[in-house]
């Protein structure tokens, strides 16, 4: 990220313009509904806790759903994905305009439909995420992320506000009906976007071993690792704001739904800021203290809002609040699909999003739960101080740099020549891979076969092992399994470029006479009774 270029890079494609075009116009109706929602609510509802619920139902499906929707991201034509999710929140929003108009809804039914329409967005995001790498190269990436934010927050700059206006003059159910006919215009960019696939070699992976192998790449790449902790603490306590500003917009500053939707907007506002400054301030600061600032600038945020009772100055106070959350989520983002291969990218930014958007549920129920307690104003002052600590946890745990390692596959596999014919379903299967090693590099080659075990693991082998001969001590044997053959062909085309750096090195530490010797292997077990039987594959 030395060299900055212009943030507005992305727009040099066309797929991006118009999809970013027509996000635009969604993520408007999008924020529209739920300023309806959060606002209606508090005329239907009396408790704290049920209006902070209101975030809490549009953020808790990502928790649920999102790594099956990152399965299914890599698994599936992203685009019809998200066709398949825009086409549901068409028909969930219709029928809470329907059931607002007749004035049917309840606070139950209300945050149900809501959780519906973030079920929607939960199955939308994780191939929304992953297709930006389809689009755009990978060095534009960084940007892509941020002017998708920046999308939503120009919305958000102006769409609470709108919001606010139309509940006040034509009533919620009207809001909810605006956000039907927004959801148009991403489904016609959607629809207008032809993508060239190329045929896949293999069969699909299967449902669960593809969410399983989600779990694994994540458990074993320590980068994504410390970036689900932060963005779940972040999320976690930074949500504070947005859960209780309804609360804060009515109470505090005694304001109504239009107060509560210009309040928004001005977090939005400095969220834009926020976007436009992201390449200056990664010039100056390093990720870590990037994070820890957000940390820092919204735990003074929140401690001059809890005693803040002009509109004015909350609005002032919610612009540094609104930058501090689009630099962090924004470098959370960038930093999980910098450092995740394109077979799994989109899993990896659905952990992410289930982590953030678990802990942003969390949130709003702890700080609404709190608000029933201590009051509005004294639970922004305790988030504030939350938030302190949440900053400091960096010492300990520190937001990694970007990911240099070139993560596109090698694509130089072939598979070999068997003598035995096998089903794709065959298995299991042994690899065992032959080594001779001068005694001189064996810390060396014991250096680099750690990294290569990870590598392996990352990409499904199983029961790794390293041997060495007890007779020919300079003969070392790697071994593993995998499920299938079909696995095993699968584990061989995820191999990156930074892998094949790997296996380089091993290669060149190797000292026989030719490259280092694979043994493809199927287990066999032996037929019970007759000796002459001959042995059966599985």
């Amino acid at each position: 990220m030395a060299n900055r270029m212009s943030p507005l890079v992305p727009f040099q494609h066309k797929t991006f313009r118009s999809l970013w075009s027509a996000a635009l116009i969604s993520n408007l109706g999008f924020l529209v509904e739920g300023v309806a929602a959060a606002w209606l609510m508090t005329s239907i509802a009396t408790s704290p806790g049920m209006v902070a619920l209101v975030q809490s139902s549009t953020t808790l499906p990502y928790m649920i759903f999102s790594l099956a929707s990152g399965a299914l991201s890599d698994n599936f034509d992203r685009r019809r994905i998200m066709l398949t999710a825009q086409l549901l929140m068409v028909c969930i929003s219709a029928s809470l305009a329907f059931l607002a108009y007749t004035e049917a809804l309840t606070p139950w039914t209300l945050l149900g439909l809501t959780c519906l329409i973030g079920c929607g967005w939960a199955l939308h995001d994780p191939s929304w995420q992953a297709s930006m790498g389809d689009i755009l190269p990978r060095e534009h990436l960084s940007s892509a992320v941020a002017l998708n934010g920046m999308s939503y927050n120009l919305m958000r700059s102006i769409g609470p506000a709108i919001g606010g206006l139309i509940v006040a003059i034509a009533g919620a159910a009207f809001a909810f009906l605006f956000n039907v006919f927004c959801y148009f215009a991403l489904i016609i960019a959607l629809l207008r976007w032809k993508i060239l696939r190329a045929r896949p070699s293999l069969p699909r992976e299967a449902f669960g071993s593809a969410m399983a192998a989600g779990f694994r790449y994540a458990l074993l790449s320590p980068n994504l690792l410390k970036v689900l902790c932060r963005s779940f603490v972040f999320g976690l306590t930074a949500i504070v704001i947005l859960a209780l500003l309804p609360l804060i917009a009515r109470e505090q500053v005694k304001g109504t739904a239009i107060t509560y939707g210009v309040m928004l907007g001005f977090f939005g506002l400095g969220a834009i800021c926020g976007a436009l400054l992201i390449g200056r301030t990664r010039e100056v600061l390093s990720n870590e203290l990037v994070i820890r600032g957000a940390f820092f600038v919204l735990a003074i945020s929140c401690f001059f809002l809890a005693f803040s009772e002009h509109v004015w100055l909350s609005c002032l106070l919610l612009m540094p609040a609104g930058a501090a959350w689009l630099q962090a989520f924004s470098l959370f983002n960038v930093t999980v699909q910098l450092s995740a291969p394109r077979w799994v990218v989109g899993r990896a930014m659905s952990l992410y999003q289930t982590v953030t958007y678990g802990g942003m549920a969390a949130g709003s129920w702890i700080w609404g739960e709190l608000a029933n307690i201590q009051g509005v104003s004294g639970t922004v002052w305790v988030a504030s101080l939350v938030l302190v600590f949440g900053g400091l946890i960096g010492i300990f745990l520190r937001q990694p740099e970007f990911e240099t390692l070139n993560l596109d596959p090698t694509n130089k596999f072939t598979e070999p020549a068997l003598q035995i014919d096998l089903r794709s379903r065959s298995g299991p299967i042994m690899v065992m891979v032959d080594y001779r090693i001068d005694r001189q590099d064996v810390s060396e080659f014991l250096a680099v076969m750690t990294s290569w075990r990870k590598a392996r693991l990352r990409d499904g082998a199983r029961q790794w092992a390293l041997l060495r001969d007890l007779e020919k001590p300079e003969l070392w044997t790697e071994c593993y399994h995998v499920p299938t053959w079909v696995e095993y062909l699968r584990h061989n085309q995820r191999r990156t470029h930074a892998d094949a750096e790997i296996a380089a090195r091993l290669e060149a530490l190797h000292r026989g006479d030719c490259s280092p010797k694979i043994h493809h292997k199927i287990e066999r077990q032996t037929v019970r009774g007759d000796d002459d039987m001959p042995l059966k594959a599985h």
